[in-house]
Protein backbone atom coordinates (compact mmCIF):
# COMPACT_ATOMS: atom_id res chain seq x y z
CA UNK A 1 0.00 0.00 0.00
CA UNK A 2 1.15 3.47 -0.88
CA UNK A 3 2.35 5.86 1.66
CA UNK A 4 2.66 9.98 1.62
CA UNK A 5 6.28 9.28 1.55
CA UNK A 6 5.76 7.15 -1.83
CA UNK A 7 3.81 10.08 -3.34
CA UNK A 8 6.54 12.38 -2.20
CA UNK A 9 9.29 10.78 -4.12
CA UNK A 10 7.19 9.70 -7.26
CA UNK A 11 5.93 13.30 -7.42
CA UNK A 12 9.78 15.02 -6.24
CA UNK A 13 8.12 17.19 -3.80
CA UNK A 14 8.35 16.77 0.20
CA UNK A 15 6.26 14.64 2.29
CA UNK A 16 4.86 18.52 3.48
CA UNK A 17 4.18 19.51 0.04
CA UNK A 18 1.96 16.04 -0.15
CA UNK A 19 0.12 16.92 2.92
CA UNK A 20 -1.16 20.47 1.55
CA UNK A 21 -2.36 19.66 -1.43
CA UNK A 22 -4.00 16.66 0.27
CA UNK A 23 -5.81 18.87 3.13
CA UNK A 24 -5.90 21.69 1.44
CA UNK A 25 -3.55 23.64 4.06
CA UNK A 26 -1.55 25.44 2.23
CA UNK A 27 -1.65 27.50 -1.34
CA UNK A 28 0.96 24.98 -3.84
CA UNK A 29 1.82 26.01 -7.35
CA UNK A 30 -0.15 24.59 -9.60
CA UNK A 31 2.24 22.46 -11.59
CA UNK A 32 3.11 21.24 -8.12
CA UNK A 33 -0.49 20.58 -6.84
CA UNK A 34 -0.87 18.78 -10.51
CA UNK A 35 2.67 16.40 -9.71
CA UNK A 36 1.11 15.54 -6.52
CA UNK A 37 -2.22 14.84 -7.56
CA UNK A 38 -1.16 12.67 -10.71
CA UNK A 39 1.62 10.43 -8.46
CA UNK A 40 -1.79 9.76 -5.91
CA UNK A 41 -3.41 8.34 -9.16
CA UNK A 42 -0.39 6.28 -10.35
CA UNK A 43 0.31 5.01 -6.47
CA UNK A 44 -3.67 4.66 -5.96
CA UNK A 45 -2.56 6.37 -2.91
CA UNK A 46 -5.62 6.73 -0.56
CA UNK A 47 -5.36 9.24 2.57
CA UNK A 48 -5.68 7.53 5.98
CA UNK A 49 -8.60 10.11 7.52
CA UNK A 50 -8.73 8.03 10.69
CA UNK A 51 -5.38 8.92 10.99
CA UNK A 52 -5.48 12.40 10.21
CA UNK A 53 -8.27 12.89 12.63
CA UNK A 54 -6.22 11.63 15.17
CA UNK A 55 -3.74 14.30 14.08
CA UNK A 56 -5.99 17.06 13.66
CA UNK A 57 -8.90 16.53 15.70
CA UNK A 58 -11.34 16.99 12.37
CA UNK A 59 -12.73 14.47 10.43
CA UNK A 60 -13.67 16.49 7.63
CA UNK A 61 -16.95 15.15 7.97
CA UNK A 62 -20.68 17.04 7.74
CA UNK A 63 -23.49 15.64 9.75
CA UNK A 64 -26.76 16.67 7.93
CA UNK A 65 -30.45 16.36 9.45
CA UNK A 66 -33.16 16.95 7.17
CA UNK A 67 -36.36 15.73 7.71
CA UNK A 68 -38.29 14.00 4.36
CA UNK A 69 -35.30 13.49 2.35
CA UNK A 70 -37.77 11.81 -0.31
CA UNK A 71 -39.47 15.09 -1.00
CA UNK A 72 -38.06 16.74 -3.99
CA UNK A 73 -37.83 20.09 -1.88
CA UNK A 74 -35.10 18.26 0.35
CA UNK A 75 -33.43 16.23 -2.61
CA UNK A 76 -32.36 19.29 -4.14
CA UNK A 77 -31.38 20.57 -0.63
CA UNK A 78 -29.37 17.52 -0.47
CA UNK A 79 -27.62 17.56 -3.64
CA UNK A 80 -26.11 21.19 -3.03
CA UNK A 81 -25.21 19.86 0.23
CA UNK A 82 -22.81 17.15 -1.19
CA UNK A 83 -21.94 19.17 -4.02
CA UNK A 84 -21.16 22.35 -1.84
CA UNK A 85 -19.40 19.56 0.66
CA UNK A 86 -17.37 16.96 -2.32
CA UNK A 87 -15.93 20.26 -3.29
CA UNK A 88 -14.36 21.25 -0.44
CA UNK A 89 -13.34 17.92 0.71
CA UNK A 90 -16.14 16.97 3.28
CA UNK A 91 -17.70 13.81 3.46
CA UNK A 92 -21.75 13.66 4.17
CA UNK A 93 -23.00 11.73 7.44
CA UNK A 94 -27.22 12.16 6.43
CA UNK A 95 -30.33 11.08 9.07
CA UNK A 96 -33.36 11.92 9.38
CA UNK A 97 -35.66 12.87 12.14
CA UNK A 98 -39.00 12.37 10.64
CA UNK A 99 -39.83 16.15 12.41
CA UNK A 100 -40.39 14.32 15.37
CA UNK A 101 -38.57 16.65 18.53
CA UNK A 102 -37.58 13.23 20.48
CA UNK A 103 -36.02 11.64 16.74
CA UNK A 104 -34.77 14.50 16.65
CA UNK A 105 -32.84 14.61 19.69
CA UNK A 106 -31.07 10.86 19.38
CA UNK A 107 -30.33 12.48 15.77
CA UNK A 108 -28.40 14.97 16.57
CA UNK A 109 -26.65 13.05 19.36
CA UNK A 110 -25.55 10.07 17.42
CA UNK A 111 -24.05 12.57 14.70
CA UNK A 112 -22.28 14.26 17.46
CA UNK A 113 -20.72 10.95 18.59
CA UNK A 114 -19.67 10.23 14.99
CA UNK A 115 -17.52 13.09 15.58
CA UNK A 116 -18.40 15.56 12.75
CA UNK A 117 -16.90 18.67 12.34
CA UNK A 118 -20.26 20.74 11.88
CA UNK A 119 -23.74 19.98 11.32
CA UNK A 120 -26.71 21.38 8.90
CA UNK A 121 -30.17 21.05 10.43
CA UNK A 122 -33.61 21.50 9.28
CA UNK A 123 -35.07 22.24 13.06
CA UNK A 124 -38.94 19.77 13.46
CA UNK A 125 -41.34 22.94 14.81
CA UNK A 126 -39.83 22.13 18.33
CA UNK A 127 -36.28 21.99 18.38
CA UNK A 128 -35.02 22.75 21.82
CA UNK A 129 -33.76 19.49 22.97
CA UNK A 130 -32.10 19.10 19.98
CA UNK A 131 -30.79 23.40 19.76
CA UNK A 132 -29.41 22.43 23.40
CA UNK A 133 -27.12 19.81 23.07
CA UNK A 134 -25.50 21.51 20.37
CA UNK A 135 -25.25 24.45 21.80
CA UNK A 136 -24.16 22.75 25.30
CA UNK A 137 -21.16 20.82 23.32
CA UNK A 138 -20.55 24.10 20.77
CA UNK A 139 -20.69 22.22 18.25
CA UNK A 140 -20.64 24.24 15.09
CA UNK A 141 -24.30 24.26 13.14
CA UNK A 142 -26.27 26.01 10.64
CA UNK A 143 -30.17 25.49 10.62
CA UNK A 144 -31.66 24.97 7.70
CA UNK A 145 -35.33 26.01 5.77
CA UNK A 146 -37.29 26.77 9.23
CA UNK A 147 -35.49 29.70 11.32
CA UNK A 148 -35.83 29.85 15.16
CA UNK A 149 -36.26 33.23 16.67
CA UNK A 150 -37.26 33.56 20.22
CA UNK A 151 -38.09 31.33 23.22
CA UNK A 152 -41.48 29.27 23.39
CA UNK A 153 -43.90 28.72 26.30
CA UNK A 154 -42.25 25.71 27.32
CA UNK A 155 -38.44 26.65 26.65
CA UNK A 156 -37.96 28.41 30.15
CA UNK A 157 -34.21 29.26 30.10
CA UNK A 158 -34.22 27.34 33.21
CA UNK A 159 -35.56 24.05 32.14
CA UNK A 160 -33.41 21.43 30.58
CA UNK A 161 -34.19 20.64 27.09
CA UNK A 162 -32.46 17.31 26.81
CA UNK A 163 -33.57 15.18 29.55
CA UNK A 164 -30.49 12.62 29.59
CA UNK A 165 -28.35 16.17 29.85
CA UNK A 166 -29.24 18.25 33.12
CA UNK A 167 -28.66 21.98 32.56
CA UNK A 168 -25.62 23.60 34.32
CA UNK A 169 -27.74 25.97 36.88
CA UNK A 170 -25.35 28.70 36.05
CA UNK A 171 -25.89 28.28 32.52
CA UNK A 172 -28.88 30.78 31.43
CA UNK A 173 -28.91 30.48 27.62
CA UNK A 174 -31.61 29.56 25.67
CA UNK A 175 -30.60 28.27 22.17
CA UNK A 176 -33.77 29.71 20.73
CA UNK A 177 -33.12 33.44 22.38
CA UNK A 178 -30.97 36.41 21.67
CA UNK A 179 -32.63 37.34 17.85
CA UNK A 180 -32.87 35.31 14.49
CA UNK A 181 -30.33 32.99 14.81
CA UNK A 182 -29.83 32.63 18.75
CA UNK A 183 -26.45 32.46 20.12
CA UNK A 184 -23.81 30.69 17.31
CA UNK A 185 -26.31 29.51 15.48
CA UNK A 186 -25.88 30.29 11.51
CA UNK A 187 -29.37 29.89 9.69
CA UNK A 188 -29.76 29.96 5.72
CA UNK A 189 -33.49 29.50 4.23
CA UNK A 190 -35.46 31.16 1.60
CA UNK A 191 -37.70 34.32 1.51
CA UNK A 192 -41.27 32.78 2.18
CA UNK A 193 -43.24 36.07 3.28
CA UNK A 194 -42.88 38.18 0.08
CA UNK A 195 -43.49 35.80 -2.65
CA UNK A 196 -46.42 34.47 -1.08
CA UNK A 197 -48.04 37.89 -0.68
CA UNK A 198 -47.13 38.25 -4.36
CA UNK A 199 -49.04 35.47 -5.37
CA UNK A 200 -52.26 35.94 -3.37
CA UNK A 201 -51.91 39.74 -5.00
CA UNK A 202 -51.69 37.86 -8.29
CA UNK A 203 -54.65 35.72 -7.94
CA UNK A 204 -56.49 38.89 -6.65
CA UNK A 205 -55.89 40.50 -10.34
CA UNK A 206 -57.19 37.67 -11.89
CA UNK A 207 -60.35 38.53 -10.09
CA UNK A 208 -60.81 36.16 -6.97
CA UNK A 209 -62.15 37.52 -4.09
CA UNK A 210 -62.28 34.35 -2.08
CA UNK A 211 -58.64 32.55 -1.81
CA UNK A 212 -57.92 30.44 0.62
CA UNK A 213 -54.33 28.86 2.07
CA UNK A 214 -53.83 25.06 3.25
CA UNK A 215 -50.91 26.01 5.36
CA UNK A 216 -47.80 23.60 6.75
CA UNK A 217 -47.69 22.09 9.93
CA UNK A 218 -48.04 24.49 13.17
CA UNK A 219 -45.09 25.51 14.51
CA UNK A 220 -42.24 25.67 11.68
CA UNK A 221 -41.04 29.31 10.78
CA UNK A 222 -41.81 28.57 7.23
CA UNK A 223 -45.78 27.64 7.91
CA UNK A 224 -46.44 30.92 9.89
CA UNK A 225 -44.15 33.16 7.76
CA UNK A 226 -46.17 31.47 4.49
CA UNK A 227 -48.96 32.18 6.07
CA UNK A 228 -48.18 36.03 7.06
CA UNK A 229 -47.83 36.67 3.18
CA UNK A 230 -50.52 35.35 2.41
CA UNK A 231 -53.04 37.77 4.98
CA UNK A 232 -50.46 40.30 4.06
CA UNK A 233 -51.26 39.66 0.23
CA UNK A 234 -55.01 39.85 1.03
CA UNK A 235 -54.87 43.05 3.10
CA UNK A 236 -53.01 44.75 -0.19
CA UNK A 237 -55.67 43.40 -2.35
CA UNK A 238 -58.19 44.51 0.25
CA UNK A 239 -60.09 41.50 0.97
CA UNK A 240 -61.18 40.43 3.92
CA UNK A 241 -59.59 38.16 6.25
CA UNK A 242 -61.77 34.80 6.76
CA UNK A 243 -60.48 32.30 8.74
CA UNK A 244 -62.49 29.75 7.72
CA UNK A 245 -60.40 30.21 4.19
CA UNK A 246 -57.32 29.02 5.96
CA UNK A 247 -56.43 25.50 6.87
CA UNK A 248 -53.66 23.52 7.65
CA UNK A 249 -51.96 20.36 5.83
CA UNK A 250 -49.53 20.05 7.97
CA UNK A 251 -47.14 19.62 4.76
CA UNK A 252 -48.12 16.11 4.29
CA UNK A 253 -50.29 15.43 1.29
CA UNK A 254 -52.82 13.12 3.17
CA UNK A 255 -53.59 15.80 6.06
CA UNK A 256 -53.63 18.27 2.46
CA UNK A 257 -56.69 15.87 1.25
CA UNK A 258 -58.54 16.89 4.50
CA UNK A 259 -57.91 20.21 4.42
CA UNK A 260 -58.98 20.76 1.02
CA UNK A 261 -62.11 18.40 1.82
CA UNK A 262 -62.76 20.88 4.31
CA UNK A 263 -62.26 24.15 2.40
CA UNK A 264 -64.57 22.76 -0.82
CA UNK A 265 -67.01 21.86 2.06
CA UNK A 266 -67.85 25.40 2.77
CA UNK A 267 -71.20 26.99 1.83
CA UNK A 268 -69.17 29.59 -0.21
CA UNK A 269 -66.36 27.41 -0.94
CA UNK A 270 -62.97 29.61 -2.63
CA UNK A 271 -62.50 30.07 -6.41
CA UNK A 272 -58.52 29.81 -6.17
CA UNK A 273 -55.98 28.19 -3.55
CA UNK A 274 -52.84 28.20 -2.62
CA UNK A 275 -51.34 25.23 -1.13
CA UNK A 276 -48.13 25.74 1.44
CA UNK A 277 -45.65 23.59 -0.32
CA UNK A 278 -45.04 20.25 -2.95
CA UNK A 279 -46.66 17.56 -0.58
CA UNK A 280 -50.03 19.21 0.11
CA UNK A 281 -50.28 20.41 -3.80
CA UNK A 282 -50.49 16.71 -4.46
CA UNK A 283 -53.13 16.19 -1.99
CA UNK A 284 -54.95 19.19 -2.74
CA UNK A 285 -55.02 17.66 -6.07
CA UNK A 286 -56.17 13.78 -5.01
CA UNK A 287 -59.17 16.01 -3.58
CA UNK A 288 -60.36 17.73 -6.58
CA UNK A 289 -59.92 14.30 -8.95
CA UNK A 290 -62.05 12.70 -6.56
CA UNK A 291 -64.54 15.38 -6.53
CA UNK A 292 -64.49 15.73 -10.33
CA UNK A 293 -63.44 19.29 -10.09
CA UNK A 294 -61.41 20.99 -13.33
CA UNK A 295 -58.16 23.74 -12.44
CA UNK A 296 -58.63 26.51 -13.76
CA UNK A 297 -61.88 26.56 -14.78
CA UNK A 298 -63.51 24.92 -11.00
CA UNK A 299 -60.97 26.35 -8.75
CA UNK A 300 -57.82 28.15 -9.61
CA UNK A 301 -54.44 26.40 -8.27
CA UNK A 302 -50.91 27.24 -6.51
CA UNK A 303 -48.41 26.18 -4.76
CA UNK A 304 -45.40 26.99 -2.69
CA UNK A 305 -42.29 24.68 -4.11
CA UNK A 306 -41.83 24.24 -7.48
CA UNK A 307 -40.67 20.62 -8.70
CA UNK A 308 -39.27 19.30 -11.84
CA UNK A 309 -43.26 17.72 -12.76
CA UNK A 310 -44.72 20.61 -11.89
CA UNK A 311 -44.81 21.26 -16.31
CA UNK A 312 -46.22 18.16 -16.97
CA UNK A 313 -49.84 18.52 -16.31
CA UNK A 314 -52.48 20.59 -17.76
CA UNK A 315 -52.85 23.42 -17.08
CA UNK A 316 -49.31 23.65 -15.87
CA UNK A 317 -48.95 24.37 -12.24
CA UNK A 318 -48.23 28.01 -11.34
CA UNK A 319 -45.42 27.90 -8.61
CA UNK A 320 -43.11 29.60 -5.72
CA UNK A 321 -39.74 28.28 -7.15
CA UNK A 322 -36.80 28.08 -4.40
CA UNK A 323 -33.17 27.85 -4.70
CA UNK A 324 -33.16 24.80 -3.17
CA UNK A 325 -29.84 23.40 -4.29
CA UNK A 326 -28.20 26.69 -3.73
CA UNK A 327 -30.20 26.73 -0.22
CA UNK A 328 -28.24 23.81 0.76
CA UNK A 329 -24.79 24.59 -1.33
CA UNK A 330 -25.31 27.96 1.24
CA UNK A 331 -25.53 26.19 4.57
CA UNK A 332 -21.96 24.62 3.69
CA UNK A 333 -20.33 27.26 2.64
CA UNK A 334 -21.84 29.31 6.06
CA UNK A 335 -20.78 26.29 8.33
CA UNK A 336 -17.20 26.15 6.59
CA UNK A 337 -16.76 29.95 7.58
CA UNK A 338 -17.88 29.00 11.00
CA UNK A 339 -14.95 26.59 11.21
CA UNK A 340 -12.79 28.43 10.65
CA UNK A 341 -13.86 31.64 12.56
CA UNK A 342 -16.14 29.85 15.72
CA UNK A 343 -16.18 33.20 17.07
CA UNK A 344 -18.01 35.47 14.27
CA UNK A 345 -21.35 36.76 14.72
CA UNK A 346 -24.55 34.37 13.85
CA UNK A 347 -26.16 35.73 10.82
CA UNK A 348 -29.04 34.38 9.06
CA UNK A 349 -29.05 34.58 5.11
CA UNK A 350 -32.84 34.50 3.23
CA UNK A 351 -32.54 33.88 -0.86
CA UNK A 352 -35.30 35.02 -3.00
CA UNK A 353 -37.37 32.79 -4.49
CA UNK A 354 -39.16 33.24 -8.08
CA UNK A 355 -43.25 32.53 -9.13
CA UNK A 356 -43.17 30.57 -11.94
CA UNK A 357 -46.26 31.63 -13.93
CA UNK A 358 -47.56 28.83 -16.12
CA UNK A 359 -51.50 28.39 -16.05
CA UNK A 360 -53.25 26.57 -13.09
CA UNK A 361 -54.14 30.23 -12.36
CA UNK A 362 -56.17 31.08 -14.73
CA UNK A 363 -53.58 32.86 -16.92
CA UNK A 364 -53.66 32.11 -20.67
CA UNK A 365 -51.48 29.94 -21.93
CA UNK A 366 -48.48 31.00 -23.99
CA UNK A 367 -46.21 28.74 -26.51
CA UNK A 368 -42.90 26.64 -25.81
CA UNK A 369 -40.21 29.23 -26.55
CA UNK A 370 -42.42 32.14 -25.67
CA UNK A 371 -39.89 35.30 -25.14
CA UNK A 372 -36.43 33.56 -23.80
CA UNK A 373 -38.05 30.53 -21.58
CA UNK A 374 -41.04 30.23 -22.76
CA UNK A 375 -42.68 31.61 -19.60
CA UNK A 376 -45.33 33.79 -18.10
CA UNK A 377 -42.73 36.85 -17.00
CA UNK A 378 -42.26 37.15 -13.13
CA UNK A 379 -40.40 39.67 -11.06
CA UNK A 380 -37.38 37.36 -10.79
CA UNK A 381 -35.61 34.74 -13.43
CA UNK A 382 -37.68 31.02 -13.20
CA UNK A 383 -35.36 28.76 -11.76
CA UNK A 384 -36.06 25.73 -14.39
CA UNK A 385 -36.94 24.81 -18.17
CA UNK A 386 -40.08 24.09 -19.77
CA UNK A 387 -40.68 20.22 -20.73
CA UNK A 388 -43.66 18.26 -21.42
CA UNK A 389 -47.19 18.52 -20.58
CA UNK A 390 -49.76 16.14 -18.74
CA UNK A 391 -53.31 16.69 -17.29
CA UNK A 392 -54.58 18.46 -14.35
CA UNK A 393 -58.11 17.09 -12.81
Amino acid sequence: MATMADVARCAGVSVATVSHVLNGTRPVLPHTRQAVLDAVEELGYTPNTLARSLVTSRTRSIGLAVSAISNPYFTEILQGVEAAALEHGYSLLIADPHDDPDHERKVVRLLHERRVDGLILAPSADPHAALAHLLRHNVPTVLLDRLVHSPTAHSDPGEPRDPEEPRDPEDRRNPADTGPAGPGFDQVCAENSEPMSRLVTHLADLGHRRIALVAGLPGLSTTSERIAGYREGLTLAGLPHDGRLLVHGDSTSRAAERATDTLLSLPTPPTALVTGNNAMTIGALRTLRARGLSVPHDLALCCFDDFAWADLFSPRLTAIAQPSKEIGAQAVRILLDRLADPHRPARTVRLPCAIVHRTSCGCPDEPIGAGTDGRRPSAQPSLRPEPERGTLP
